[in-house]
């Protein structure tokens, strides 16, 4: 008794046969020729040692041999197919579920996500806020948006925005200190995020200016862009996050310098994933909220590109 398995395609070819009850049918459903469909067929009965059709003038007729073959065939490539729309199905078609940073969440994308739900109301939303990374396998999440380089293991990323990092203080935290530029950092108290992305030291650096150490540190972006809000000292934050309060009065910036971090903004998720029509709809009107920001938002003074030498990434 043969262990291996036969042939796949001649399988698929002689289950469409089956089907059609003729060859030349089969060849038009498959879009090859009859010679190719009877090849396949034929070396499939090699392969097993007993004829599956009897060839009749006008048609084919399974033997018993084939019928049992067909049988189990027809289960088999029901199965294949199954698992194929399970891939791309939709179990909530109408739930987003949305993993994403607390400080993308807080400070970019939940003041704007009321006009999402205006478009889709038919749509319900579910905002996940952290820091892990979502298994999709063990996940309702539909949707991770992400802070690094995009390259997640069997994960499709997609760029959303590219940001740059500058420092940012309350204007009471500037009158009380005197903090105008950059030299004047050395008298401030600084806040930084724990994570490399927003190192004062490399910052400072790549500036060519006196390294000084963060005398605040928060574990996450939100948490610095408070501790600047609250007067505790001038906070390193992205642009996406601090322009807002910058035009609201309620932190003014230092300096004209911004650094571009090789990180950027990324929607991610399995590739099968953005056939659906909820994550599509999302995804138009997100990179049209992104591109409304960027026009409205431009970085002012000198950006400076540099490479912080990370691998970490949110």
């Amino acid at each position: 008794m043969k262990e291996k398995m036969p042939p796949l395609q001649g399988m698929y070819y002689f289950y469409i046969a089956a089907q059609c009850g003729s060859f030349k049918q089969a060849a038009e459903t498959l879009f090859v020729t009859a010679a190719a469909i009877s090849q396949q067929i034929r070396q499939l009965e090699d392969w097993l040692g007993t004829d599956l059709f009897i060839r009749q003038h006008r048609k084919i007729v399974l033997t018993h041999e084939g019928e049992l073959l067909f049988e189990q065939a027809e289960k088999g490539f029901a199965h294949l197919q199954a698992g194929v729309r399970l891939i791309n199905q939709d179990p909530n078609p109408n739930q987003l579920s949305i993993s994403t940073l607390p400080s993308f969440a807080q400070h970019w994308l939940v003041p704007r996500i009321g006009e999402f739900r205006e478009q889709h109301p038919d749509i319900s939303l579910l905002l996940e806020p952290t820091n892990e990374l979502v298994t999709f396998q063990d996940s309702s999440v539909d949707l991770c948006i992400r802070y690094g380089e995009g390259n997640y293991h069997n994960i499709e990323s997609q760029w959303l925005m590219d940001d740059v990092v500058y420092p940012v203080c309350h204007p009471l935290y500037q009158q009380l200190h005197g903090i105008y530029s950059v030299e004047d950092l050395e008298k401030a108290d600084l806040i930084e995020d724990k994570w490399p992305d927003m190192d004062w030291h490399r910052w400072l650096n790549t500036l060519g200016k006196r390294h000084s150490r963060a005398t605040l540190q928060y574990n996450g972006s939100h948490f610095v862009l408070e501790g600047a809000l609250s007067v505790q000292g001038v906070a390193l934050v992205k642009h996406s996050l601090a322009i807002r309060y910058i035009k609201e009065g309620k932190l003014v910036r230092i300096g004209e310098h911004a650094l571009k971090p090789r990180f950027a903004y990324y929607m991610c998720a399995p590739a099968g994933y953005y056939k659906r029509q909820k994550i599509q709809l999302f995804a138009k009107w997100l990179r049209s909220e992104i591109n409304q920001f960027e026009q409205n938002n431009p970085i002012e003074g000198k950006v400076i590109e540099t490479d912080f030498s990370l691998s970490w990434q949110e």
